[in-house]
């Protein structure tokens, strides 16, 4: 039997977020299915899931419809339905803190203000799994963070958010083949922002 990594990519359900900022968490994970031609289910309320192979690793990818604010509840559910310690859990997630098209592998962390790693934290009672960050910052100094993060790419962004989910997904893909230290390396220092890996 293969080992088992649950891959959680954050986004809120429904058509009217599918393009926000807050939604390439979906993204990723929808790419990785379509590439392997996984069918997405509805097993509970709380999630969609699909299986893939990849590697040595069985992974159960996994979008919450719990909406952001409680992805925990989710991730309890996928938690035990996946078998699975924290540390078997990879989180991908937006970040504003990060400049757009920048790609970050973390073994753990806080939740840096974000509530969708709040509430898995809180749930889990532990900053000790993998999240893998997409830059979506910075947020304009006249706008809310939380109305950047619920708005749409504008058109003239996506060709480079489309080559950070190309990215991200290569980051999955080296995870699982060459490891965490190595997968790290390859992705966290482009492009180079200044900040510590």
């Amino acid at each position: 039997m293969l080992p088992r990594l649950i891959l959680i990519g954050l986004g809120n359900p429904g058509s009217r977020y599918h393009a926000t900022r807050h939604n390439v968490g979906f993204r990723v994970v929808d790419r990785l299915a379509a590439a392997h031609g996984a069918e997405w289910t509805r097993p509970r309320l709380s999630y969609e899931s699909a299986e893939i192979d990849l590697g040595n690793f069985s992974i159960l990818l996994a979008k919450p419809f719990t909406y952001m604010n409680l992805s925990g509840e989710a991730v309890v559910d996928l938690q035990a339905a996946g078998r699975v310690d924290p540390a078997g859990i990879l989180v991908v997630t937006d970040d504003v803190a990060i400049p757009l098209g920048s790609v970050r592998l973390r073994r753990k962390g806080h939740h840096g203000g974000h509530n969708g790693l709040r509430s898995i934290i809180e749930v889990l009672q532990t900053t000790g799994f993998l999240r893998l960050r997409l830059g979506v910052g910075p947020v304009p100094d006249s706008v809310d963070i939380a109305d950047f993060v619920l708005s749409d790419f504008p058109e003239s962004e996506e060709s480079e958010v489309g080559t950070m989910i190309d990215r991200a997904v290569e980051c999955v893909h080296d995870l699982v083949d060459v490891g965490i230290e190595k997968a790290m390396s390859r992705h966290n220092s482009w492009p180079a922002t200044g900040e510590t890996v």
